[in-house]
């Protein structure tokens, strides 16, 4: 998912479409919200990624 929502295609993918796929991730229990952060820590989306995971706590 990071890689699709990265610098170069922010503007293209949405942010709703973004939140929408961490929201389905998490209810099909695909990954667990520690795996997600690994995920964004990886592909340096941290920093941008971190106020929406927390918002779905």
């Amino acid at each position: 998912m990071f890689q699709l929502w990265n610098k170069r295609n922010r503007n293209k993918i949405g942010l709703d479409v973004a939140i929408e796929a961490l929201r389905d991730c998490l209810r099909q229990r695909k990954a667990t919200m520690d795996e997600l952060w690994d995920a964004a820590t990886v592909c340096r989306m941290s920093k941008v990624i971190r106020p929406y995971l927390e918002a779905m706590v």
